[in-house]
């Protein structure tokens, strides 16, 4: 990567922003684990030579590893998007209680509107639970620059800082100024038993943790980057991150108050600005984080969630009408008017293969967070429940206590060696009859095609080992497992029908890989066509829910989207689907 040069102004995502942060803050180490929208952060980063950057297993890997560099005295960064501190939340909640001795920031990329994501947390309060100070961006600009001010803070107080941003700061584009790489010198970790071991010292380091954030709740009072932007004497306006960015849209002549570090939050700056008004506008996405602070102060003069609303991602009109308008707004379901797009798997994607030999078993699917999860939608509809990061073997192990016969776990490989060996290991433990069905398609998929552990690849293209999953499961005890094609649907309705037959553990492991995996890009493939004077329109070819096979009075095939996986061939029982060339 060629890097822009001191002083250059450069148009930046966010998250690219925030690895040019890190670079010029002199990070030594990050680490973490793919999830929109934080995903970039790492993939850039790593182009940085100076900077070791590695995916993690999965988010709590990630964190102690960074964690480990930090307290052996250089700044490290962990990343992840919002639910990935919930992996991660074990060591995030006791570190602080330790300190650290170079520089450790997490990077937390929450969701607002849920674009990519199965829940809408606000990990603000996360940052209130673990007692650690967090810094919000609102720009790209700020995106880079709050990665230093960070680790700044993050030194000056020996603890942790989280670095909170969002979907629109993360993804939107703006104009940068870049900078120097600053090369901080290590620190030393000192052996200080007392303050490291935490679990048998933890009650009198807890007082510690709470003197030091009395200290940072009054450095934060006069904290620069926390500032008041004059306008006019009559309307205040209270805000922080992309919300910033709205409200100067709507209210460009207010007295804004623009919080950096919204935790801890500065109390005798907010009230004595709030004393300035009649009325504030607080507006912040989701939560009223800040809200609810002021009024446990005693602060009544404002306009919060009464009028703004709890739940989806703010934009200029969201805004506009809650200031504006005397209803609440609630629901922005029409906004905006846009082609409906149903999501779907992609033309030659293996997954597809596996599901219809699933909907022909009947079974019961519990699925897991993957590209694979579209596979609960028509015509498949063969994936019944998913929640979280490798909750579907351990689901499918409880309906079958629970009763439920024919169940089936789906998982994906990099979903697996992130949550799913432990569930496994359970099943096998408490003697489960328990089908596990782990899509092999040797890359992370949905968040962009990024290596793990099982496709011998690192994060900066190095040859690594590569983890092999059939040798794993079967050293954790299962006895019965198959490597099965999924486009060969008589072969891999053939193991499916086996496993569930099977008493005990079993695991079916798909072997084809992704279409845009590693090695496949660029591929050259034989398309099918229609034989239109064979084809009775029965409409099986397009009961395979591939975008390939364009509908109509009589089906047609894009050649230009085919990829030659065959399953319209299977499908076809008439011979009406040959490959061009064959007809």
């Amino acid at each position: 990567m060629t890097l822009p040069s001191p002083g250059q102004r450069v148009l930046m995502a966010g998250n690219n922003a925030i690895a040019q942060g890190a670079y010029e803050a002199g990070v030594y180490f990050a680490s973490g684990y793919p999830g929109t929208p934080s995903t970039e952060i790492l993939e850039v980063i790593s182009e940085y030579p100076e900077i070791r950057a590695q995916w993690g297993t999965n988010e709590k890997v990630a964190f102690d590893e960074a964690m480990g560099v930090a307290m052996s005295g250089k700044r490290a960064l962990v990343s992840m998007k919002y639910v990935g501190l919930n992996v991660a939340a074990d060591s995030f909640m006791v570190f602080p209680f330790a300190g650290t001795v170079g520089g450790f920031v997490v990077i937390s990329a929450d969701d607002p509107g849920m674009y990519s994501s199965q829940n809408e947390q606000d990990n603000r309060y996360f940052a209130r639970l673990a007692q650690v100070p967090m810094i919000e961006p609102s720009d790209p600009q700020e995106a880079k620059d709050f990665v230093r001010l960070a680790f700044e803070l993050s030194e000056k107080f020996s603890t942790p800082v989280m670095y909170r941003t969002s979907m629109r700061v993360s993804h939107s584009k703006g104009m940068v100024t870049v900078g120097e790489r600053s090369e901080v010198p290590a620190k030393t970790f000192v052996k200080d038993i007392p303050n490291w071991v935490v679990p048998v010292f933890a009650k009198g380091l807890r007082a510690k943790l709470d003197a030091k954030l009395a200290r940072i709740s009054e450095y934060v009072e006069t904290y620069p980057y926390n500032r008041v932007e004059e306008g006019s004497s009559k309307v205040g306006v209270i805000t922080s991150g992309a919300s910033y960015t709205y409200a100067k849209e709507i209210l460009p002549d207010a007295t804004v108050l623009k919080l950096a570090i919204t935790y801890p939050l500065p109390k005798q700056t907010l009230i004595d600005f709030c004393a300035r008004f009649d009325q504030v506008y607080v507006i912040e996405e989701l939560e009223p984080f800040i809200e609810e602070q002021l009024r446990f102060w005693g602060v009544t003069n404002i306009i919060g969630k009464d009028r703004f609303p709890h739940t989806g991602e703010f934009s200029p009109d969201v805004v506009a009408k809650a200031v504006f308008d005397e209803e609440p707004v609630q629901d922005f379901s029409g906004e905006f008017d846009l082609i409906v797009r149903p999501p779907q798997l992609c033309p030659g994607c293996p997954h597809r293969g596996a599901f219809l030999a699933l909907r022909k078993s009947g079974a019961l699917v519990n699925g897991d967070i993957g590209c694979y999860t579209l596979g609960c939608l028509p015509p498949l509809s063969a994936n019944h429940t998913t929640f979280c990061m490798g909750a579907s073997i351990g689901n499918a192990f409880g309906f079958g206590v629970g009763g439920t016969d024919k169940v089936v776990a789906i998982i994906g490989d990099s979903t697996f060696v992130h949550g799913g060996i432990q569930p496994l290991i359970d099943v096998v433990y408490n003697g489960g009859n328990t089908t596990v069905m782990i899509l092999d398609n040797r890359t992370t998929g949905m968040t962009g095609h990024q290596e793990h552990p099982a496709t011998g690849m690192t994060l900066q293209g190095k040859e690594a080992p590569r983890l092999d999953l059939v040798k794993l499961v079967k050293a954790i005890g299962v006895e019965h497992v198959q490597v099965a094609n999924p486009f060969d649907q008589k072969e891999m309705y053939s193991a499916v029908k086996e496993a569930l037959e099977y008493q005990g553990p079993s695991v079916i492991m798909t072997n084809q890989p992704c279409i845009f995996a590693r090695g496949e890009k660029g591929r050259k493939y034989t398309p099918f066509v229609v034989l239109e004077d064979k084809c009775t329109k029965c409409g099986a070819c397009q009961r395979i829910g591939c975008p390939g096979v364009l509908p109509g009075e009589v089906p047609a095939i894009d050649e230009v989207a085919c990829t030659g996986c065959s399953l319209c061939e299977q499908a076809c029982k008439f011979g009406a689907i040959v490959r061009k060339g064959d007809a």
